[in-house]
């Protein structure tokens, strides 16, 4: 069920990732959304693809092997999924942005440079990379012999305790990440609701039930990413509840590897199927 999950998660990135990044390439005018959303579909299979090497080595396909290649898997699963956060967060800005009116404060972003896009990515790459590091400094292979001072993640991979300080640098780092984005996500989704109940009204005022072509896009795209913000935060609650629900009662049980990876990977499978099937350019 997990490798299936994988797969699925996969292949529906690949398309997702490769429509996005041909359109923004070949089309005169992309949407504002085509390079975030072939970004964020380039993280997902990155991601999943190191939950396959976590996941064959938890259920004994494959080990990982030595350090090296311990610590690269777990950093760079790490790292995409505090890049899968932030990329969903800026996809939903990004929303808000493309419906506010002129008059808006935000109206000022509208007319982003690629230039402008790509110092953005950067800075995200940056800024991940660095709150990620606490993993290169405690990932190790699982030596044979026992010790107290392993946290065991999978057979062949554990964390070594890291040294308080550093500890608590890195915990400050990652609670104003996960509560910057999902602050963000929350505001420019609300913001995103008001704009369109505005817009509604508006409408019924006017005594106008058809909308135009484009008015009825936005309003899809909207839908889209409104529906993927809500399916992101419950899914990011489902993983930190059964993460610490599992965290108390560890014990190697493989059924409580293959829920969490389910869980945790949820929303990399199922959003770009979503993305996929609200695209009208993919399936004309």
């Amino acid at each position: 069920m997990v490798f299936f999950e994988i797969s699925i998660g996969i292949i529906a990135n690949t398309v997702l990732f490769l429509f996005h990044v041909l359109t923004f390439l070949l089309e005169h005018r992309p949407k504002p959304t085509d390079l975030t959303i072939g970004h964020l579909a380039f993280i997902h299979i990155v991601m999943l693809l190191t939950v396959s090497f976590l996941a064959m080595d938890t259920f004994g396909y494959r080990d990982l092997g030595d350090d090296i290649t311990s610590t690269s898997v777990m950093y760079l699963n790490r790292l995409m999924q505090n890049l899968s956060i932030c990329i969903t967060c800026l996809l939903s800005v990004l929303q808000a942005i493309t419906l506010s009116p002129r008059s808006s404060c935000l109206a000022k972003f509208k007319r982003k440079s690629l230039h402008q896009n790509l110092c953005c990515f950067l800075f995200l790459w940056v800024f991940n990379m660095l709150i990620s590091g606490c993993f290169l400094i405690s990932t190790v292979a699982t030596p044979n012999v026992t010790s107290h001072g392993l946290i065991f993640l999978t057979k062949s991979c554990s964390l070594w305790s890291i040294n308080s300080f550093l500890k608590y640098i890195f915990f400050s780092l990652m609670a104003f990440h996960y509560m910057s984005c999902i602050g963000l996500m929350a505001l420019s989704s609300g913001y995103v609701v008001i704009l369109l109940c505005r817009h509604k009204k508006q409408s019924q005022h006017l005594h106008s039930t058809s909308l135009s072509p484009k008015s009825s896009q936005e309003q899809r795209a909207t839908q889209t990413i409104l529906l993927l913000m809500s399916f992101f935060i419950v899914m990011y609650c489902l993983d930190f509840v059964m993460q610490s629900l599992f965290s108390i009662t560890w014990n190697h049980n493989p059924l409580q590897h293959c829920v969490l990876v389910l869980v945790s990977n949820g929303y990399a499978t199922v959003s770009p199927l979503v993305l996929i099937s609200r695209e009208r350019r993919m399936i004309k």
